[in-house]
């Protein structure tokens, strides 16, 4: 059986999070995910007062865009997140939506590139590396986290075309496919995280699915129930090592979903 959560989407104000947190928490749901998407609330922000609200819940942050960031920055706030709440925080990075960071005057001209120097600058870091490059985006010299967590948290990259998911499975713990409309695309993904896993690394690589439920469309708990345990069963048979419910954008309120997975025990 694959892991399971549900995604707090963006669109729930910022001051209706601690609710839908402790709503989640009591229901005993293994994980809460969140987004960042311009420009509504910051997913590092969010991410700390979820986990500090929740006594057990595993928070996953999918994305953080790369280009609004500087890589020591992303790994001293991954870092600390990690040292606070041990084996509790999963951080996702991406290029992001390109319209976006065009309109804040971060578009970079080759998002893979800087992807993977940011990523790779980042993982270093958060290993307890110095780390020293000089590339086309990333530069930086002798840089060495103080506080480096003694376990570095889960990575994860966010994708969704063959590059960008083989380059997850090729630097990160695996990959968040945030728009998935059909177990193919799952299949796909695994494939390639697996063939793009390097020798040697440990385990294989993850693969954490976002899939759209739209709980209006069941009148009942036993149907909604039903259609839940469908979507898992899908995906974790297409190849998913985690289904994360996620509601529509405009019916963003996650309860239903919580109570759904709380009455599969899951």
């Amino acid at each position: 059986m694959p892991q399971t959560g549900v995604v707090l989407r963006p669109q729930t104000p910022p001051e209706e999070i601690r609710a839908v947190v402790e709503h989640a928490d009591r229901a005993g749901i293994a994980q809460l995910w969140l987004w960042e998407d311009c420009f509504l609330e910051g997913g590092l922000t969010t991410a700390t007062a979820a986990l500090a609200w929740s006594e057990r819940l595993v928070v996953g942050v999918g994305l953080l865009p790369v280009p609004l960031r500087n890589p020591a920055l992303v790994a001293m706030e991954v870092a600390t997140l990690a040292r606070l709440f041990p084996g509790r925080f999963v951080a996702t990075l991406g290029h992001g939506v390109q319209p976006w960071m065009a309109q804040v005057g971060a578009r970079a001209d080759s998002p893979m590139t800087l992807l993977r120097e940011h990523t790779t600058a980042v993982r270093g870091l958060l290993a307890g590396e110095q780390v020293d490059v000089d590339g086309r985006y990333v530069h930086l010299d002798a840089v060495r986290l103080d506080w480096p967590p003694p376990t570095p948290p889960t990575l994860l990259l966010g994708a969704r075309g063959d590059k960008s998911v083989a380059l997850a499975g090729e630097l990160t713990d695996g990959v968040l496919l945030d728009a998935v409309a059909d177990p193919d695309a799952v299949r796909r993904a695994r494939a390639l995280v697996d063939s793009s896993r390097p020798a040697g690394r440990e385990g294989r690589g993850q693969v954490v699915v976002y899939a759209e439920v739209d709980w209006r469309e069941h009148s009942t708990d036993v149907a909604l129930d039903a259609h839940v345990r469908e979507v898992v069963d899908s995906f974790s048979s297409a190849g998913a090592d985690t289904v994360v419910l996620q509601a529509t954008g405009d019916a963003p309120d996650p309860s239903p979903l919580i109570d759904a997975l709380a009455r599969a025990g899951a």
